[in-house]
């Protein structure tokens, strides 16, 4: 049974306090493998309600990188003093990258890409949490073909520059502050959407939120928890949804394991 059955069948046993604000899950969880560079896109906010299809939302993520090799290639924002019009010259010249700002990753780097963000990746592995929306303009494609239409893919200009925050420049990894709500762990990202805490210990601790429903992932290490006397486990690459009704359970890792918490926060 997938998720979407799930909300319908037990929405509050899931959402717990959240119920009331969301109708379908409003977070998507990815593993990106990502060995050619994406196509450069951006995302709108919230507040770009004539570029979002109804039911949709606008779409901020955040990328964890699980693995990277010898072409990886982060590209986050836009080099400073890039105007609408010398991105719109660079797209028609084909000289999109030398107006994006990026860096060279390294694992465990965390990234927080804000809805209006111009944003790519290559030869990188990441995990992606984000806002529940596919809403993508693709602003450039680097002149490749589509192999099964033998034609180039469909770009959203227009609409991609009208949603473009020309004040994202330069975006860099975010910096881990260690968290004073979960112990073992450090903060990563804490925004209106999610927020995720990545946890590592090789003894017992503490996951889940009372009447709030949260997201395991395990980057590293395999652990068990228990309840109702039943043993549930996870291991690396694996994603566990805890239910509100759950609330808070014990983590026993076998050795040393690191997770990724993630929440959603109540809005205000």
């Amino acid at each position: 049974m997938d998720i979407t059955k799930l909300m319908v069948d037990y929405h509050y046993e899931i959402m717990g306090k959240l119920g009331y604000q969301f109708e379908q899950f409003p977070l998507l969880l990815k593993f990106l493998d990502c060995n050619e560079v994406l196509s450069v896109q951006v995302h709108p906010s919230d507040e770009h309600k004539e570029l979002i299809p109804k039911g949709n939302t606008g779409k901020s993520e955040a990328w964890i990188v699980m693995e990277t090799d010898e072409n990886s290639l982060i590209y986050a924002g836009l080099k400073k003093g890039t105007t609408k019009e010398s991105l719109l010259k660079s797209i028609e010249d084909k000289s999109v990258g030398d107006h994006l700002h990026s860096f060279v990753p390294k694992k465990d780097d965390a990234i927080f890409i804000r809805s209006g963000t111009v944003h790519t990746l290559a030869g990188t592995v990441v995990f992606e949490v984000q806002q529940n929306s596919d809403v993508t303009f693709r602003l450039y494609d680097w002149d490749r073909t589509d192999p099964k239409t033998k034609k180039p893919r469909e770009l959203q200009v227009e609409k991609g520059i009208e949603c473009i925050d020309f004040n994202q420049v330069a975006i860099g990894p975010v910096t881990p502050v260690k968290s004073e709500e979960v112990k073992n762990a450090e903060t990563l990202f804490d925004n209106p959407h999610f927020k995720l805490w990545r946890i590592k210990s090789d003894t017992e601790f503490t996951v889940g939120i009372k009447d709030v429903p949260v997201v395991l992932v395990s980057i590293d290490g395999r652990g068990s928890m228990k309840y109702n006397n039943e043993t549930y486990s996870i291991e690396t690459g694996e994603v566990m949804l805890l239910p509100a009704i759950i609330g808070l359970l014990e983590l026993q890792p076998q050795n040393e394991i690191t997770i990724l918490q993630i929440a959603i926060p109540e809005k205000e």
